[in-house]
């Protein structure tokens, strides 16, 4: 169990509501930050169809810096399982504004908001982000505690090649 505080929400909470995240789509990256509520900055991206984009992550478990051999094994993992259930994924990365915190992820569609906190849940998550047309929203995962604030997102060009791919294409 994750250390929860008196509002039910994860002891890191105000952390998550500030982090960003960048998606790799085919062809570009697009950074996802969050806003003031009922803000939408730019367009949500075409490949997720409108449909609602999670971003689950399996590192650091509990709140807790694990090794990279750990995080890269729960990664694999969590691939697995999105691929078993046959979803629709970008790899992804998530952290502070400043890039000093970074954790590889997925943006996945095709999860209910329960499905997203269950998989979070499994792999050890506080939280996980759910993505929409209208909001940008933390959800914990052993509550049923959501902050949903506004987004706004700016892109690049995405590396090309095979190790960029493999490396995710965030160098």
């Amino acid at each position: 169990m994750h250390a929860i505080d008196a509002t039910g929400t994860p002891r890191n909470w105000d952390l998550y509501q500030a982090a960003v995240v960048d998606i790799r789509f085919r062809d570009r990256i697009v950074r996802v930050e969050p806003r003031s509520p009922g803000t939408a900055g730019g367009s949500f991206p075409e490949p997720a169809c409108g449909a609602t984009v999670h971003v689950i992550t399996a590192w650091n478990p509990l709140g807790r810096d694990a090794s990279p051999e750990a995080n890269a094994r729960a990664h694999r993992l969590l691939l697995a399982e999105v691929r078993r259930r046959s979803l629709t994924w970008w790899p992804a990365i998530g952290g502070d504004v400043s890039g000093t915190h970074r954790e590889e992820s997925l943006a996945v569609t095709g999860l209910s908001d329960t499905a997203a906190r269950d998989l979070g849940r499994r792999f050890g998550q506080d939280a996980v982000f759910a993505w929409t047309p209208d909001a940008w929203r933390v959800l914990a995962c052993d509550t049923d505690a959501a902050a949903v604030s506004g987004w706004e997102v700016s892109e690049r060009a995405a590396s090309r090649g095979r190790a960029a791919v493999e490396a995710g294409g965030y160098e």
